[in-house]
């Protein structure tokens, strides 16, 4: 089989390549998919990169994601068939032709849904819709995010709505603004105007704000915590702009905040079996309504790799890009 490979850490458009490799065998608990589609995440690049939280053995493969079909199974294996299609999430190697899945980690992919959404309903969708769960709001609560631009802000914005929890955007220019408006997403406030802070207080109203969803890190992180109303909580997503929190001590105990963080992968293998099932037919559901979009930017070939990453960092992107074996 052919497998998107690298032999050093590095700047993924420099180090990635294509090389062929023995088609694996699955182990008696373990299937194997052949790939049908596979996107690239910011994590997944960061891997590549040797700074995010796994770093694998050289030479490795990469990508975590992928929709595919089920190609063999384990003698162990029940309750998948040869041939359905399904998704994988947290599937270290997914940009290959094939890949070995842990069963905990796939999930049969219903009918009508499409390749394309399939392709990335794991890694940003559920953990969108974890965030919201893990978050521990209810309907009529208020909470806020920063980069509510992003893949994730948008998708937690859409399931945070369908719940009857109000979301207020940050994000960083007005064009940000109208764009979310255009994509259905209100209450979004730019930090470009210096009155911004008093523009979320007007937008929330009379309404404490319960919990915030920091991904910039630095001076974002305490901007965030000062909007908390008594007792709410402060979490952690990501760290785009620096990996210090830079939290005013008084606001975390006047407020009795809260500040945690947040890493899908820990949360959802913590997570209770019957919450993944509730969760994921709550995406299928949003999915097959239209309330919750998951729009792709382009598809390349494995062979195009190094283009396809440098799609996928481009400023302005939209959607996902996603790569077909």
């Amino acid at each position: 089989m052919r497998a998107i490979v690298h032999h050093e850490f590095g700047d993924p458009a420099e180090v990635l390549g294509v090389e062929d490799q023995p088609l694996p065998e699955p182990g008696p608990r373990e299937l194997r998919l052949r790939v049908v589609l596979s996107p690239i995440h910011n994590h997944d690049l960061w891997t590549i990169r040797g700074t995010y939280g796994y770093k694998p053995e050289l030479p490795a493969r990469a990508g975590t994601e992928a929709v595919g079909i089920v190609d063999a199974l384990g003698s162990e294996i029940d309750g998948f068939e040869v041939g359905q299609r399904v998704a994988t999430g947290g599937t270290f190697g997914s940009w290959a032709e094939y890949v070995i899945a842990k069963p905990g980690a796939v999930v049969p992919v219903p009918q009508g849904i499409p390749d394309e959404v399939a392709a990335q309903l794991i890694a940003m969708p559920f953990s969108a819709i974890s965030l919201v769960d893990y978050l521990e709001v209810e309907p009529g609560d208020v909470i806020v995010q920063n980069t509510a631009n992003g893949v994730v802000g948008r998708l937690v914005a859409q399931i945070a709505a369908s719940r009857g929890i109000r979301v207020i955007g940050i994000v960083r220019r007005e064009a940000d603004v109208a764009e979310l408006a255009a994509y259905g997403i209100p209450d979004v406030v730019a930090t470009a105007s210096d009155d911004w802070r008093d523009r979320v207080r007007a937008l929330a109203g009379d309404c404490p704000i319960s919990a915030a969803v920091d991904s910039v890190g630095g001076s974002a992180s305490g901007d965030l915590l000062h909007l908390l109303g008594e007792g709410g909580t402060l979490v952690s997503f990501g760290a785009m702009e620096s990996d210090r929190m830079e939290l005013s001590s008084g606001d975390v105990i006047f407020k009795q905040a809260t500040v945690k963080g947040f890493w899908g992968s820990k949360v959802s293998v913590a997570m209770p079996a019957e919450t993944r099932n509730a969760l994921f037919g709550e995406l299928f559901h949003l999915i097959g309504s239209g309330q919750l979009t998951l729009p792709v930017e382009a598809v390349f070939p494995l062979d195009d790799v190094r283009a396809a990453v440098e799609a996928a960092t481009r400023p302005g992107r939209v959607g996902k890009v996603l790569l077909r074996p």
